[in-house]
C-alpha cells in the first residue's frame, strides 16, 4: 500500500506542477520582475535582469544607449524623482515567440514621475526583446516611446 500511495502522490504532484513555460510566458514573467524592481527603486536588482553585454540596447524616444551600465545611469536620474511608478496595461500586452529561446514583448504602460505635489503621467509603449541565457532569462533590448493615443492606422 505504501508504494502505491507514493506512486499516486508522485503522479498527483506531476499533474499539479505547472507546465514548462514557453518563451512568450518567460518574457512576460521577466518583464513583471523588471517592473517590480523599478517600482521598488532597486537598480542593482534591475541590472541583473538585463543582458550583461555591451550589445544590450535601450532606445528611448530616439536616444540609443548601449550596455546595461548606460541604462542604469540614465534610470538613476529618473528615479531620483519623488515619484516614479510604472503601471503596465496587461490587458493590452502581447508577447510573441521569435525563436526557441527568445520572445518579443510589447506592453503599453503609464509612467508616473515627478514631484509628489505635481507628478506627471506619460503613456508609453515598451517593446522588449527577451532572451534565454545560461544565467536565466534577460532583457537583451528595450525600445520605449511615447504612445500615440490617436486612432491607430491599419
Amino acid at each position: 500500500m505504501g508504494k502505491l500511495c507514493s506512486a499516486l502522490a508522485l503522479c498527483l504532484a506531476a499533474a499539479a506542477a505547472p507546465a514548462a513555460a514557453g518563451p512568450a510566458e518567460e518574457a512576460e514573467r521577466l518583464y513583471a520582475r523588471f517592473v517590480a524592481v523599478q517600482n521598488a527603486h532597486d537598480l542593482e536588482r534591475l541590472r541583473g535582469l538585463l543582458l550583461d553585454s555591451p550589445r544590450f540596447l535601450w532606445v528611448s524616444n530616439g536616444l540609443s544607449l548601449w550596455g546595461p551600465d548606460a541604462m542604469i545611469a540614465r534610470l538613476s536620474g529618473f528615479q531620483a524623482n519623488e515619484v516614479w511608478c510604472i503601471d503596465p496595461d496587461q490587458r493590452r500586452a502581447s508577447a510573441v515567440e521569435v525563436a526557441p529561446g527568445a520572445a518579443f514583448l510589447h506592453v503599453p504602460l503609464v509612467l508616473t514621475v515627478g514631484s509628489a505635489a505635481d507628478p506627471q503621467r506619460y503613456h508609453v509603449l515598451v517593446s522588449a526583446l527577451c532572451a534565454e541565457t545560461p544565467d536565466g532569462w534577460r532583457i537583451a533590448a528595450l525600445f520605449t516611446t511615447d504612445e500615440n493615443r490617436g486612432e491607430a492606422a491599419r
